[in-house]
């Protein structure tokens, strides 16, 4: 797919989307006017406009721009949008976000990123080592750097980093010279119907890397024989091609080594928590290996990294934890599937053991917590305390019978409740804050979910820091 030349002014519709937003921040950096369309303010949407990006929160083909030489639109908006139907009925250049991407990276070295969780932080993690230690890259992302406050760069040399989005079989539309896959779990049942149909289109979009290019998979997953070299990483399975090891727990995060068949990186510091993110290490270094970047450049690299907003972000770390009344320590992050939300729990408990532990988690789509209740539930009981919101819709409409009390009937009832937000934030500034210190060691506040769980961050950080208005 080609796109209209000289483009001089773009117009989104779905702007604030992740994917979209760094389309946006693309369009904006070769001097383009970018304008757009989004439900609802969000910090994205704020840092656009600051940018340069005019945008405005209602469907109305009054605001548009009507001298855009490109619209992009999101698959998550719904067909009676009123803006999107405008466009495509005035015959102008209407993409989706999906094949935008494809034709902005159809002529790179590209490096894409797939998986059920694990892609936004690998997405990054990478990213970050190949700007930080000066190989370079272009960077489109599905999560916000923390170093950097974004989710878009660009580099001086044409190789492309980019999360690919198996939603909507996106990623299919991506030409890999490296591929990754970390995780095959049941998602998106909504648009696959099965995990088998799922899991074929991983297997086709493995399958599209380049004769001459490199595949990585997580140890354990099983894929077609393919034409590229493949390798297999691990936190620390030995049998795997690169692994790690001498993994030491290191202030709420982790020292370690990553081996590889006839290579290693020793010393390496990540101050990210959670296993799952050693791993991510793991697979982000082999990939700075095989572009043969300089090993004591990768592990300094690493150090300096400090997260992607909403991947078991410290809001209020351990060090600054200690330095409040209450102790609490603060991670927020966007799991909203039952392994993601597994790994996220299992490493607060891993790192904070004898901290107790209250987790606030948003299920989001109907479809998800329907499919997933009873793991849900399961997961969400390695917490000692759990606050459930109601569902964040998204793109669905309401299903009969299927609210968050459909997970809280699985759960022993003595920990789990069901509030509204603004009940949610008085309950921890009077009852929680009232009885933190429990273990004796403080506690360890957990938000997590993909919806708009994200704009009670900063209020909560104000409630057990003392410093609200």
């Amino acid at each position: 797919m080609s796109l209209p030349a000289n483009i001089s002014k773009v117009y989104f519709i779905g702007i604030g989307g992740i994917g979209m937003s760094a389309l946006a921040r693309y369009f904006l950096s070769r001097g383009a006017a970018v304008s757009g369309y989004d439900k609802t303010p969000t910090p994205i949407t704020k840092q656009l406009e600051n940018e340069g990006a005019n945008i405005h929160f209602t469907d109305d083909t009054s605001l548009i721009d009507k001298q855009a030489d490109l619209v992009i639109y999101t698959p998550a908006i719904p067909f009676g949008h009123s803006e999107l139907n405008w466009f495509r009925e005035k015959n102008y250049p209407v993409k989706k976000r999906s094949d935008v991407l494809s034709s902005i990276t159809s002529d790179g070295f590209n490096i894409c990123i797939a998986g059920t969780h694990g892609k936004t932080t690998m997405s990054v993690m990478t990213a970050f080592l190949l700007r930080e230690t000066g190989y370079g890259c272009n960077a489109f992302l599905g999560g916000v750097s923390v170093n950097y406050d974004t989710n878009y760069w660009s580099g001086n040399n044409n190789v492309n980093v980019v999360e690919a989005d198996e939603y909507d079989r996106s990623f299919l539309k991506l030409s890999p010279d490296i591929a990754l896959v970390s995780a095959l779990d049941a998602d998106h049942l909504d648009i696959y119907g099965d995990v088998e149909k799922m899991r074929q289109a991983f297997y086709e979009f493995a399958g599209k890397t380049k004769p001459n290019g490199l595949l990585i998979t997580k140890y354990g997953l099983t894929f077609p024989d393919n034409s590229c070299k493949h390798i297999r990483y691990s936190v620390q399975n030995s049998s795997a091609d690169v692994h790690s090891q001498n993994i030491k727990l290191a202030e709420g995060g982790y020292t370690f080594d990553v081996i590889g068949e006839g290579w290693s990186v020793s010393g390496l510091q990540l101050h990210m928590g959670g296993m799952h993110n050693v791993e991510n290490a793991v697979a982000s270094v082999a990939i700075a290996h095989y572009l043969n970047i300089d090993h004591q450049k990768i592990a300094g690299a690493l150090k300096e990294f400090k997260g992607i907003k909403r991947r078991f972000e410290y809001v209020v770390n351990l060090k600054d934890a200690r330095n409040f009344k209450h102790n609490v320590v603060y991670i927020d992050d966007f799991a909203h599937h039952p392994e993601e939300l597994k790994s996220l729990l299992q490493g607060a408990r891993s790192l904070f053991n004898n901290r107790w532990i209250t987790v606030i988690f948003q299920p989001h789509l109907y479809s998800r917590t329907k499919d997933f209740a009873e793991a849900f539930a399961t997961t969400l009981s390695i917490a000692n305390r759990v606050i459930l919101l109601p569902i964040y819709p998204a793109r669905e409409l309401p299903v009969e019978g299927v609210t968050s009390k459909m997970i809280a009937d699985k759960m022993d009832s003595e920990k789990v409740s069901i509030m509204e937000k603004e009940a949610c934030l008085k309950w921890l500034s009077t009852e929680y804050l009232n009885n933190t210190g429990k273990s004796g060691e403080g506690d360890v506040l957990i938000t997590a979910g993909a919806g708009n769980i994200d704009q009670m961050i900063k209020p909560i950080k104000e409630i057990i820091t003392g410093k609200q208005n």
